[in-house]
């Protein structure tokens, strides 16, 4: 070959060499890649280290035997397919030693860290975190656990008896091993935190529990200080009584018939624009934002606001196929991964002296018994009832003391320690007047306020302080043993009187035909006092005034209650127990009915079809999802001409609507932009961010009465200088914004909108599901969104909160279970996301799915029928 013929490929000596930069590009990318590769693989690397050894480790036994040191005789514990146990016991302290056992084998972590919250020790178990700290700070200055320990020498001997098992049962499960061997949320901690071993659990950690419960379940502490707030901003005691209207008795009605009750109560008197005189304007509005941002650091464990509600409801055996009564409840609570409910069954194998429990529902992990279920012979069912048991008291306080009557006395004072993982000591003074511990100052964010009452020459603090019935020691734990056993309505009524806090409503159903209604719980007793601030708790009270004082607590013989009512069926949504002026009073705040409403139409149509009730129709009703807002507000955005264009495609969609809040629903989705832009452009201006609007049943009542007054200055944005806004023009503002705002967030086309797009449960766990948590443990501790239906009092009540940015539910039903007394076998139930506590379980989120679409479980409690649907047997021996 020619040396002047090229070769087809170039030699290394003749090859052209890169620039330096492009070749120091491409190897850097080389390094990049391999680095990339080598970061998946550990990833993958530690996944699957993450997935099988640490996730899988916890998991507890639950077939073949177990030796347990302290049990009488063998206890058999049967699951079946969901992982549910039930235990058969020969003795109450089996029964329920065995219970701890199991509920620690499946959740101590979830125990662990309640008693850690309830006891104001969470900063111990987490570490140094700002809001754990301050969670510590008020949940020792309520001072649960001091109150539990003082409940433990007041109770009956056989509850202290049952209490005491069980921690022996969780004691005996602790026993020998290491925190990473009992829950995976211990090894996780364990990377940024230092971890003991768990201590032994204390029956007055089961105690302190009921305190939380009862905190997260009170009555109207949060609407006294929104009254309170809203003063602060609007001035005018009339305005303040337009965000606070009275219950809507002439459409929705209350839980008892007017003509079952009496009737000759005078109503209180409502506070005159001198209340700012009485408890000092100047200072309220500091004194009750320090309380405020007191009492918001304590988590929610149960749940909490206006949508922590729930449904329940029975029917006689006339109107049912079996003849026998039929009883549903789901409760709207809080919900999380896992679920604040724990299913289990409770059987003596002979009910007798010895052994008297062979009962079924759902308990809360931490205390023994059953909260809600049904036994051999009666079903139980609870709502929230919502009475006034709290009461704010402004109190003037100059160092040590306090003024009460014109006279000085002093504070009662106790120093708590806060210890924090990893971090200093927190030293922390308690300061208690004879209303309650003092609010304000504990989290440290505000100065002293200086002022002096009406009346007095005399300089001191304003400060805020808590009166609460549960932080007096109660026979609560007594009532749940008690309601356990109870066969018939008056052993029933008999154990309720103990049910001291939180007050609930109770519905019953028993195997012989009885149905009825019971209203527990220990309500103060105001006395009338003629001035500027009202009597019956709606308003914080004068502190330095012992008139105010509450003067004991409702009889628990005087309490509502029926049993058989004529129509046949009872129903207690967290609705007016009595007509307004009924003895006993127990509130004005309550739920504004609407969803018990629905509930009564549905069973009234029913009845009156002559169609009787079974399960399936029970179960049907807790899932409808019509709208009670879109009757009432979609006639009044339909006469408002926004034009036939682009921005009509929304108010199209309204016209054709169902009114069904369905997850495929494109006005549903519309609809609910359109009210939270309702509830912005009408009230953000009028009242502090921290009372806007969530969009609950109170709002729905205020908008309704607003629609009839176009022109209250509350249409009027302040803002707007020179513009007075009236009712059209929001209503028009609101629809125009809400189009905008669904084709940014779903798309252009109005008919491809879904309400599920936007309103989806996400579900979180309470240690380990937020974002300073690694992705790969979120992953697997927060179970995927679920598409949801339903909204704020909808009787699938899945509420989501207007005043934020997003339409995700923030509480709903916590479970479901209809119970049929014509077969208890029959029944049916279902929790939120499973029975396990433990990630790694199959059980910790496989009834997710099914409560999410409106479908449960069979629900076996007879012998039979439990060792028909076994999979698996653990046998306790001693």
């Amino acid at each position: 070959m020619s040396a002047d013929v090229p070769t087809s490929e170039p030699t290394v000596d003749d090859a052209v060499t890169p620039p330096p930069a492009a070749s120091r590009r491409r190897s850097r990318l080389r390094v990049a890649l391999a680095a990339v590769a080598i970061l998946v693989v550990l990833v993958l690397v530690a996944v699957t280290v993450f997935s099988v050894v640490v996730l899988r480790r916890p998991l507890p036994q639950s077939d073949g035997t177990v030796s347990i040191p302290g049990l009488d005789a063998t206890v058999t514990v049967q699951r079946n397919e969901q992982g549910v146990p039930d235990i058969y016991a020969d003795t109450d302290h089996d029964l329920f030693m065995a219970q701890g056992y199991v509920q620690a084998q499946d959740r101590f972590f979830e125990m662990d860290y309640r008693r850690h919250v309830t006891s104001g020790r969470l900063a111990e178990l987490v570490g140094d975190d700002a809001d754990a700290i301050a969670a510590d700070k008020v949940t020792r200055t309520f001072g649960w656990r001091e109150v539990a320990t003082q409940e433990w020498d007041i109770l009956d001997q056989s509850t202290k008896d049952n209490l005491a098992a069980y921690a022996a049962g969780v004691n005996a499960y602790l026993d020998g091993r290491s925190p990473g061997e009992i829950a995976v949320e211990y090894t996780v901690l364990g990377t940024t935190v230092d971890v003991a071993d768990p201590e032994p659990w204390d029956p007055i950690d089961s105690l302190a529990w009921l305190k939380a419960m009862a905190w997260d379940l009170r009555g109207n502490y949060d609407v006294e200080l929104e009254r309170a707030l809203a003063y602060t901003t609007l001035g005018d005691v009339e305005k303040v009584d337009e965000l606070f209207p009275a219950y809507p008795e002439g459409t929705n009605s209350p839980i008892l018939d007017p003509a079952d009750v009496a009737s000759d109560v005078e109503p209180a008197a409502r506070p005159v624009d001198g209340i700012g005189s009485s408890l000092g304007t100047d200072q309220l509005d500091e004194a009750m934002a320090q309380a405020e941002s007191a009492l918001s650091a304590v988590p929610v464990l149960v749940g909490r606001g206006e949508d922590s509600g729930s449904n329940s409801w029975v029917v006689s055996g006339e109107h049912t196929t079996s003849g026998k009564p039929l009883l549903a409840n789901d409760p709207h609570l809080a919900l999380g991964a896992p679920s604040i409910w724990a299913q289990v069954g409770l059987h003596c194998t002979s009910v007798g002296p010895d052994c008297g429990y062979d009962v079924s529902g759902f308990s809360f992990a931490g205390f023994p018994g059953i909260m809600i279920g049904h036994n051999q012979q009666m079903s139980w069912g609870l709502t929230n009832m919502g009475a006034d048991v709290t009461d704010f008291f402004v109190e003037r306080v100059r160092s040590e003391t306090y003024l009460r009557d014109g006279e000085w006395v002093p504070l009662e004072t106790r120093e708590e320690t806060i210890k924090v993982n990893g971090g200093d000591d927190i030293p922390l003074e308690v300061r208690s007047t004879v209303h309650g511990p003092i609010l304000t100052g504990v989290m440290n964010e505000l100065t002293p306020l200086v002022g002096s009452p009406t009346g007095t020459a005399t300089v001191g603090e304003r400060a805020v302080s808590l009166g609460w019935t549960a932080l007096t020691p109660g026979h609560t734990a007594d009532a749940v043993f008690a309601i356990n056993r109870a066969s018939t309505p008056a052993e029933l009524r008999e154990a309720a009187a103990g049910f001291e806090v939180p007050a609930q409503n109770i519905v019953f159903a028993t195997v012989d035909g009885h149905i009825g209604y019971q209203a527990p719980g220990r309500i103060p007793v105001r006395a009338t006092v003629a001035g500027d601030v009202p009597s019956d708790g709606s308003w914080p009270r004068p502190g330095w005034d012992s008139r105010y004082d509450w003067q004991g607590y409702v009889d628990p013989a005087d309490m509502p209650h029926v049993v058989d009512p004529a129509e046949g069926f009872v129903v207690a949504a967290n609705q007016a127990v009595l007509p307004a002026g009924s003895e006993p009073f127990l509130t004005t705040d309550w739920d504004y009915g609407y969803r018990s409403q629905r509930i009564r139409t549905l069973l009234e149509d029913q009845i009156e079809s002559g169609r009787k009730f079974d399960v399936d129709s029970m179960r049907d009703i807790q899932t409808d999802d019509w709208s009670p807002y879109a009757q009432a507000l979609v006639p009044a955005l339909l006469q408002e001409d926004i034009g036939t264009g682009f921005e009509a495609d929304g108010q199209k969609l309204l016209a054709a609507w169902d009114w069904d809040t369905d997850a495929d629903s494109a006005a549903a989705a519309y609809f609910a932009a359109v009210w939270r832009n309702i509830l912005e452009l009408t009230f953000w201006d009028d009242v502090p961010e921290s009372m806007r609007p969530s969009g609950g049943s109170r709002w729905l009542a205020v908008v309704q009465g607003l629609l009839e007054r176009p022109k209250d200055p509350l249409w009027d944005d302040r803002t707007t200088l020179g513009v007075v806004e009236t009712r059209d023009e929001v209503l028009t503002k609101a629809l125009l914004s809400a189009r905008q705002e669904l084709t940014t967030e779903l798309g252009k086309r109005s008919l491809d909108w879904e309400w599920g797009k936007l309103h989806q449960l996400r579900l979180e766990h309470p240690v380990l599901g937020g974002d300073s948590i690694p992705a790969v443990v979120r992953g697997v501790v927060n179970p995927d969104p679920i598409e949801m239906p339903g909204g704020s009092s909808i009787v699938n009540a899945m509420a989501w909160d207007a005043a934020s940015d997003s339409f995700d539910v923030t509480a709903g039903p916590s479970m479901r279970m209809v119970v049929d007394m014509g077969d208890l076998d029959a029944s049916t139930w279902v929790t939120v996301t499973g029975t396990s506590g433990h990630p790694g379980s199959p059980h910790y989120d496989d009834q997710l799915d099914s409560w999410a679409h409106g479908l449960t479980y069979p629900w076996a409690s007879s012998s039979g029928a439990v060792e028909a649907a076994s999979t698996e047997t653990l046998t306790l021996r001693p």
